[in-house]
């Protein structure tokens, strides 16, 4: 269960790159550098409140 804690983060918070979080923690998580990456990628901003239109 505390492997996928970046993705259950990234799905809660609603990030926009949730599945990339996913397959980073799927497939690198199992390296602490990997399970970081993931969890930076979850813990980053979610870009509510950006001045750029998309």
């Amino acid at each position: 269960m505390l492997y996928f804690v970046p993705t259950i983060i990234a799905f809660a918070r609603g990030v926009r790159n949730a599945g990339s979080v996913l397959v980073v923690n799927l497939f690198l998580g199992w390296t602490l550098v990997g399970w970081v990456v993931a969890l930076a990628m979850a813990a980053r901003s979610t870009d509510r409140g950006s001045p750029y239109p998309r």
